[in-house]
């Protein structure tokens, strides 16, 4: 299974809890601001993300999820 790593912008109010628990330091609080007038958080470096889900369980707005996506099987078999 894969994993799918997801901040939804409109939930995200940029308070930098997820930022400041992140052990391999890959999310920033954007310089943009979102829809909702609020700095939200990005990934800067994705390939450095090993989805241990701490800043799913830091964010009290419940914008990072990380889920697993079931990849298509071949049908070709």
């Amino acid at each position: 299974m894969k994993l799918c790593y997801r901040i939804d912008e409109d939930l995200c109010k940029g308070c930098g809890l997820c930022v400041s628990v992140c052990p391999k330091n890959v999310l920033e609080i954007s310089d943009k601001v979102g829809a909702k007038g609020y700095f939200p958080v990005y990934q800067t470096k994705p390939e450095d993300c090993i989805q241990c889900a701490i800043c799913c369980t830091m964010c009290p707005d419940v914008a990072i999820t990380i889920t697993e996506t079931v990849e298509a099987e071949d049908t070709n078999k």
